[in-house]
């Protein structure tokens, strides 16, 4: 990788971990992208991904909890619980790369339109208390945590908008569930795959560094400044480019 090659892709990382932060995830489709963009491999991807992951989303869950004092943990565990085994299950699983580029373009495909068609707007009214289930939070967990492992995000662009759409909770509140979800599955992921680590690109502190710069802007807009729906659009315009990437490239 040449120095203008690695500036790039870390300012890609910046705006990925900025903008994704900015609603409580952490990024990694946000990565998948921008080294899909850049023609990274992609048995490099998934674990890069993962460990970026895992930093951002630690910094993201202490942000939008307060340092955990906000944390809704009875809503937390019954998705955790399930999707911790799933993901690591799925981290296990090695698919092929035709499979993998399939399985990642329709996910960023999904998101694109997710971030595209309904972006997050801020709470306006009184905040809807946050309740999940135990049965039905077990096997939303379960599916998101298969897709964490497989696809190597930590599942926050499937979980977020589950969250809403069934009512479990309101905008700001599912950025809060999602935060540590996605820490807690990442880790398991990775786990799942712990020989993926040797593929860890010689570059990954410069990545680190644009990763955690973004997240203390993205978690600075999304928590103190800002409505989010203008950053998502654009989010989902990237993503639109590197699904067509994966999926016709």
């Amino acid at each position: 990788m040449t120095g203008v090659e690695l500036f790039l892709l870390c300012i890609l990382f910046l705006a990925a971990a900025t903008l994704y932060t900015s609603v409580g995830h952490a990024g990694a489709s946000g990565y998948i992208a921008a080294m899909a963009i850049m023609g990274l491999a992609p048995d490099v991807m998934k674990p890069t991904a993962l460990t970026l992951n895992i930093l951002v989303a630690g910094l993201s869950t202490a942000r939008w909890t307060e340092n955990g004092r906000t944390l809704a943990w009875k809503s937390l565990l019954p998705l955790v619980v399930a999707s911790v085994p799933a993901a690591f299950i799925g981290g296990a699983y090695q698919l092929t790369t035709q499979q993998y580029r399939l399985l990642v373009g329709l996910v960023l495909l999904a998101a694109a339109v997710r971030f595209l068609w309904q972006p997050k707007a801020e709470d306006t009214a009184t905040p809807i208390e946050t309740n999940v289930p135990w049965p039905a939070g077990l096997l939303t967990g379960a599916f998101v945590g298969l897709l964490s492992g497989l696809t190597g995000t930590g599942g926050g662009i499937f979980l977020t908008p589950l969250l809403l759409l069934l009512g479990w909770a309101g905008a700001r509140q599912a950025s809060g569930l999602t935060a540590p979800f996605i820490l807690l599955n990442s880790i398991a992921a990775l786990a799942g795959n712990v020989a993926a680590i040797q593929k860890l690109p010689s570059e990954l502190p410069f990545f680190v560094a644009a990763a955690m710069a973004g997240a203390l802007i993205g978690t600075q807009i999304g928590t103190r400044l800002i409505s989010t729906s203008t950053l998502q659009r654009l989010l989902g315009v990237v993503l639109l480019i590197a699904a067509g990437k994966f999926l016709f490239g």
